[in-house]
């Protein structure tokens, strides 16, 4: 039985890291005042036993996995979730907040490489130092994708097109862009937060929330049991429903990889939409499918929202860590100066865009700006951690909009990721610029449409409320 264990010490490991996290925030007078979470603060104790090798047996690899599926699992939990009564706490159409999400990150992936690749270009004139602009370029990737992504496309520049070091720079490009996400986003929710701007006034900042945890006489209760502890216990019960959907979405990839093997229309090799790395794409449809179902049905009261959110507020804790831990930090010295210089210019701009985009969304918009600020730097996870902040419990329609637009960026930068970004070095720096460019200009160009859609949206709702 000894060799079945490596997984799950893997995932006790996460677990312990977590912990460890969540009694030095509540410990250490300095990571309390910055609010730092528990799952970053472990997610670096976690990377640096790993980077030291004090972890003997484990690698970074060994939580690649494991960081996958809690991500699936952490949006297929809040898709299983029903909406939110309290309509002071919408934002309207959970599918125009969604798409104004997608505009943020659909502009920040294609303004970032033009930057990235601009700034390296810049610095190697000024500097005389042999740089590749591709290595400025690549950090759209790192940024606004993660380090999976840097990785993988990295990867096929350095196999391919000999760009040297792709894959390593890549990784640094992501491993910045998480520390970015925080040193930026947390400050900023935290005066979202004290000027009391976030919808959800039940997150706070008070007492609890700089310890990080309750007082045993204030510690407010959570969820309903639906279920008999006779018959099956309540959490039981409700990962069993997502575990059904798990199951499903399962069954589903692996009836239609034969099926679509080979095609490939407009040279678009669609079996990779049916891969498994696009799992969690899969199983949001299948987890949405469900609830409609069931609201449908009329068994909405065998569901419990709240027991779901806390399934989703924990995998997002355990992937931050995971996620963490799976980096493989690894410096080029040479590289060092150039790497921060595109960083900061990268950081800046889509600080900027995403901030104001945000604001310009309507209701909402601070949770959306710094969501997608999140995810534009980080990752979906890091979005989602920038948004429990200002939204303790996910009783805003915000996180619903980030599953939407987990779905819609893949539609909308399709080119992009299935067909251009594995060959880029072959595109020269005007084809580049065309493509990526030419991407965020058609964002822009979307922002009066979205504008319009709000006014009209408004103006019905005004309407509505006079005659009610």
């Amino acid at each position: 039985m000894g060799d079945t264990f490596h997984g799950v010490i893997a995932f006790a490991l996460l677990a312990t890291m977590l912990l460890i996290g969540s009694v030095l925030r509540t410990r250490i007078s300095l990571l309390r005042r910055s609010l730092i979470p528990s799952s970053i603060i472990g997610g670096v104790i976690g990377f640096v036993l790993l980077s030291l090798d004090l972890i003997p047996g484990f690698s970074p690899q060994d939580f690649t996995a494991l960081t996958f599926h809690l991500f699936t699992l952490s949006f297929m939990s809040l898709c299983l979730t029903g909406s939110s009564k309290d309509k002071s706490l919408s934002g309207g159409s959970i599918v125009r907040g969604g798409l104004w999400l997608t505009l943020m990150w659909t502009l920040s992936l294609g303004l970032q490489g033009v930057i990235g690749l601009l700034v390296a270009k810049g610095y190697a004139a000024v500097s005389g130092q042999s740089l590749s602009e591709w290595l400025g370029a690549i950090i759209t990737h790192g940024f606004t994708q993660g380090p999976g992504q840097a990785l993988t496309y990295g990867g096929i520049w350095e196999d391919k097109y000999a760009i040297a070091n792709a894959a390593q720079v890549g990784l640094i490009y992501a491993s910045l862009g998480f520390i970015v996400a925080f040193c930026v986003g947390i400050p900023f929710a935290r005066y979202v937060i004290k000027k009391g701007l976030n919808a959800n006034q039940a997150s706070k900042i008070d007492s609890h929330f700089i310890s990080g945890f309750y007082t045993r006489e204030e510690a407010p209760s959570s969820g309903r049991l639906v279920s008999h502890p006779a018959n099956v216990d309540n959490l039981a019960y409700h990962l069993a429903l997502l575990g059904v959907a798990y199951l499903i979405t399962y069954i589903w990839l692996s009836a239609m990889q034969p099926v679509v093997e080979g095609w490939q229309p407009l040279g678009i090799n669609v079996s990779v939409l049916f891969s498994f790395n696009l799992f969690f794409i899969h199983g949001l449809f299948v987890a949405v499918v469900m609830r409609m179902v069931i609201d449908r049905l009329g068994l909405d009261h065998y569901v419990d929202d709240e027991t779901l959110k806390r399934i989703t507020g924990s995998s997002v804790d355990l992937m931050v860590v995971g996620t963490v831990m799976c980096i493989k930090f690894a410096v080029l010295s040479a590289l060092l100066v150039p790497i921060l210089l595109i960083s900061l210019v990268v950081t800046l701009v889509t600080a900027f865009f995403c901030l104001l985009l945000g604001k310009m969304s309507g209701p909402l918009g601070y949770e959306r700006g710094i969501t997608a600020f999140g995810c534009c730097c980080g990752s979906t996870g890091t979005g989602l951690l920038l948004l429990r902040m200002m939204d303790a419990n996910f009783s805003t329609s915000v996180p619903k909009e980030l599953a939407f637009f987990n779905l819609a960026i893949i539609l909308v930068n399709l080119h992009i990721l299935f067909v251009f970004a594995p060959i880029v070095p072959s595109m020269g720096m005007g084809g580049y610029i065309a493509v990526y460019g030419g991407t965020a200009l058609v964002a822009l160009c979307c922002v009066p449409l979205l504008l319009r859609g709000r006014s009209r949206s408004t103006s019905t709702q005004g309407m509505e409320t006079k005659q009610a």
